[in-house]
């Protein structure tokens, strides 16, 4: 037979529930919501090309986001939860607010209010430029028909001129969608410096340095063209963020040399590698025949592997914690991806 409690003991739970009731739960012992860390962007950051996408972005209604569970933002280690708001394709004007849809979805920045509403969001990190003017797909195709059709000019010299013209047409609207993302932020409720904001640029999928006879091996363009890719575009695509990161108040990490080393057809086998290869036959890339199928699956031809998001995630995560303004993440010999406290979107020669 248990014991009653005394008297004292029973007044003192008493008066304990009466002030709870008065005046609330303390704060201390209040649940507090998950933290979180959310990426906003593009195939790069959705994780386009690593697999293993997530059910509802895998054509399900029309929605082609591709979203991997493999995705960098998942392998961060900065927060409780982690987000993938990034779509396949989208443009900037998808990441910022509007009226628009992309792939069945609205605004990622709208998106981001709800997010925020529901976690203590710790960190944004943006990826979004290469499906504005900076044209890295459409490029890409113009390298592959130069090198397939010898009446074509090489598309270092068709392209090459135009690339101020468009990183600057690119930064403009970057600028605005990152804009929106710290208005969205600011609408759920968060001081500016109450989180970190991360701007990053793309990887260089290609490179000069190939194996022999790198167009049955699913690179399909010449050597000096892929140089130009690595050595100019995506540089001037990544120096157009910087100047967005400056001028928003973001901080900027360049990603133009994450995975290099490791481009396609480095490496003896794909599997080795941290970008793949081409997907579809190059002359239907070029030249239409593509069906729909087929049209998503060449989205993934020259995009990170799930192996390179490992390494990403990891440098992205580091470079959070560090509290540096600008940084790079630069592929090493060791086959991991390390910090640069500085930046160098100057590749190796």
């Amino acid at each position: 037979m248990t014991r009653s409690r005394s008297l004292p003991a029973l007044l003192a739970a008493a008066a304990c529930a009466a002030a709870l009731a008065l005046f609330g739960v303390p704060a201390t012992a209040q649940a507090q919501p998950p933290s979180a860390v959310v990426v906003l962007g593009d195939s790069a950051a959705s994780g386009e090309g690593a697999n293993d996408y997530e059910p509802g972005t895998r054509g399900e209604n029309d929605n082609w986001c591709h979203r991997s569970v493999h995705a960098y933002v998942h392998r961060t280690a900065l927060a409780d939860a982690s987000v993938n708001l990034a779509c396949s394709g989208a443009e900037a004007a998808n990441v910022g607010f509007g009226a628009g849809t992309h792939h069945t979805e609205g605004s990622q920045a709208q998106r981001l209010v709800e997010v925020a509403g529901e976690h203590r969001v710790t960190t944004v990190i943006v990826q979004i430029g290469a499906n504005d003017d900076a044209a890295l797909t459409a490029t890409g195709i113009a390298c592959i028909r130069a090198f397939i059709d010898p009446r074509e000019p090489p598309c270092r010299e068709t392209l090459g001129p135009l690339v101020p013209e468009r990183m600057a047409a690119t930064a403009t609207k970057v600028e605005a969608a990152v804009d929106d993302v710290r208005a969205a932020m600011r609408q759920a409720g968060y001081a500016d410096d109450g989180y970190a904001l991360v701007l990053a640029s793309y990887a260089s999928p290609v490179t000069e340095h190939m194996l022999p006879l790198q167009p049955a091996a699913g690179c399909p363009y010449s050597r000096a063209d892929a140089g130009w890719g690595r050595t100019e575009l995506f540089p001037a695509l990544s120096e157009a963020l910087r100047g967005v990161a400056e001028r928003t108040g973001a901080r900027f990490l360049d990603m133009v040399r994450a995975t290099e080393g490791f481009e396609a057809c480095t490496k003896p086998l794909q599997a080795q590698e941290w970008q793949r290869r081409i997907t579809v036959d190059p002359e239907a890339l070029v030249y239409g025949g593509l069906d729909a199928v087929g049209f998503h699956l060449a989205q993934e031809s020259f995009h990170p592997t799930a192996a390179a998001h490992a390494q990403m995630g990891r440098c992205i995560g580091e470079f959070v914690r560090s509290g540096s303004a600008g940084a790079a993440c630069v592929a090493g010999a060791d086959g991991r991806t390390h910090l640069e406290s500085e930046p160098a979107t100057t590749p190796a020669a």
